[in-house]
């Protein structure tokens, strides 16, 4: 009979030996270096209890009693036998296969909110004092609102010292940059800062701002399968969901996935005891041209509602690959394979359009749209950014189309108080050479994500890479910089762009943006901007 309680320890059992034998030998030199001393003491540390008085018995002398040391001398020999004997029998795993001295440890680091000064001691015949508790870290956002220990804003004019010559190399051609203090709104450093240029890739943190602004951070995107009583047909209803996927791992991350919706169908086409449909797809969500403007591209798939993994043929989840001339199509086609796999014959798919008649079958939902807006800000995700695009055009009651997806952003924004002046938006995802943004809407937009009046956009923040751990800035960081700065990334050629947020050297969160424009080397440019922002995470600047 197996013991549940017992399985953790079996599992642990191996790790236990191991540890013994680490340990034993280090126990065994200690024990033999302190046994001379030791059998000296022994003598002098054996309890002596005295007898009550009238038994006969002399009193100990004062002297002769054992000390303090002594008894610890003592115990220091059964401590080490005991530790000897715990590790190698009992071993430092509880029933749940927890470490004990682990669970204990954590313990004790929460009661001292995570410090650990190595059990400071006291004066000698003192119990050890316990750790100080440490001071709680102010956040990075107290200068939002309330009392705040960290200093003033940087210096305007030291800023602009530390930062003029930077911006000033030639090799960033024409510039917008400017520099605001987070908890006061002041502008402290700008050149050209309402000069709208080309975005780039910048231009996702407008499209972020706008599709929250619009939807909420909760609201989900619904793919769903339809039955049409009239003609048996199951049609595949987009919902313009770019994450959705027809790969059993991305389904197991918590994205929607095609192979759950066509599991649900054939269960429910079961209950009405349908084993043979005719397939369609629907994707009528969206109007207007499907391809972007600059035409076939391994960055961006056609813009559909209705497409399995961005379309890609690869096993890639970011960046450049091949994609699916027929997102839809492909899509369905999936689709249409794994209804075959849960036991019902699907005819080739074909475009079509659900009725009002129509039954729901079976839905699947995106994860919340906060999710989908940090995992396009972190991978510069083309594909999510147009689909979020033309869902603000629908919430705002715009054509699902780039024109319809452009005014319903800059209508958004206007809502917002940005200054939008200047501003153009061809597409979402800032592919289009013809979409103009300032440094000064960049740094108020984001300026706007960290307001508390706006928790809703405050995935804007949370979605930008950090400099040497995550999406486009993974691999751009100084030792300055890692960690600290975190920022969307934007290049065209002859294009770029960073735009985002820093805490300087006094706790300051500032944010920032340097948009440049006719760049004439690409490598120069990215650097010297890297720089400029690995500057303010290194200023004090008072």
């Amino acid at each position: 009979m197996v013991v549940p309680e017992l399985r953790p320890w079996r599992t642990a059992r191996p790790h236990v030996v191991r540890v013994a034998d680490a340990v034993r030998p280090r126990l065994a030199r200690a024990a033999e270096t302190l046994r001379p001393r030791l059998a000296r003491l022994a003598p002098a540390a054996r309890p002596r209890i005295a007898r009550p008085a009238g038994t006969g018995s002399p009193r100990v002398p004062r002297g002769a009693r054992p000390k303090t040391w002594q008894f610890t001398a003592g115990a220091a020999t059964a401590g080490l036998a005991l530790a000897a004997g715990v590790v190698t029998a009992a071993g430092p795993w509880d029933s749940t296969g927890q470490r004990k001295a682990e669970r204990d440890r954590a313990v004790t680091l929460e009661a001292a909110r995570g410090t650990d000064h190595g059990g400071a001691r006291g004066n000698a015949g003192t119990p050890p004092r316990p750790p100080r508790i440490a001071p709680s870290a102010a956040s990075v956002l107290t200068g939002l609102g309330g009392s705040s220990t960290v200093r003033r804003a940087p210096d305007a004019k030291v800023l602009k010292a530390l930062l003029g010559p930077l911006l000033k190399d030639p090799a960033l051609g024409r510039r917008s940059a400017a520099v605001v203090d987070v908890a006061t709104g002041t502008r402290l450093y700008g050149t050209g800062g309402a000069d709208a240029l080309t975005p780039a890739s910048t231009t996702k943190i407008a499209t972020a701002v706008a599709a929250l602004s619009a939807l909420g951070p909760d609201h989900r995107l619904t793919t769903r399968a339809a039955f049409e009583p009239d003609t048996g047909e199951v049609v595949l209803v987009g919902g313009g969901d770019p994450t959705l996927t027809a790969r059993a791992k991305e389904a197991e991350a918590g994205w929607a996935s095609l192979r759950d919706l066509a599991e649900r169908t054939a269960a429910a086409l079961a209950k009405r005891g349908v084993r043979e449909v005719t397939l369609s797809y629907d994707t009528t969500l969206y109007t207007g041209p499907t391809r972007h403007p600059i035409g076939d591209n391994p960055n961006l798939a056609e813009v559909s509602p209705l497409m399995a993994d961005a379309a890609r043929t690869d096993d890639s989840v970011s960046g450049p690959a091949p994609r699916a001339a027929d997102p839809a199509a492909e899509a369905a086609r999936r689709f249409g394979a794994f209804l075959e796999d849960h036991g019902v014959k699907a005819t080739p798919p074909g475009p079509s359009k659900s009725t009002t008649r129509a039954d729901t079958l079976a839905t699947v939902s995106s994860p919340p749209l906060s999710t989908l807006v940090e995992r396009m800000l972190t991978h510069s995700d083309n594909d999510i950014a147009e689909a979020l695009a033309r869902h603000t055009a629908i919430a705002s009651g715009e054509r699902a189309d780039f024109d319809g997806a452009g005014k319903a952003i800059t209508g958004r924004l206007k809502r917002l108080g940005v200054p939008v002046e200047g501003a153009r938006f061809e597409d979402g995802s800032g592919l289009d050479r013809g979409d103009r943004l300032s440094a000064d809407l960049l740094t108020a937009l984001l300026v706007k994500a960290a307001d508390p009046a706006h928790p809703g956009l405050r995935p804007v923040l949370t979605g930008l890479p950090v400099a040497g751990f995550t999406g486009t800035l993974t691999g751009r960081s100084t030792h300055a910089s890692a960690g600290v700065v975190r920022a969307k990334t934007g290049t065209l050629t002859g294009v770029n762009a960073l735009a985002g947020t820093v805490v300087d050297t006094e706790g300051r969160l500032l944010t920032f943006a340097f948009l440049t424009t006719d760049t004439t080397d690409a490598t120069a440019a990215q650097s010297t901007l890297d720089k400029a922002a690995t500057a303010l995470a290194s200023c004090g600047c008072r």
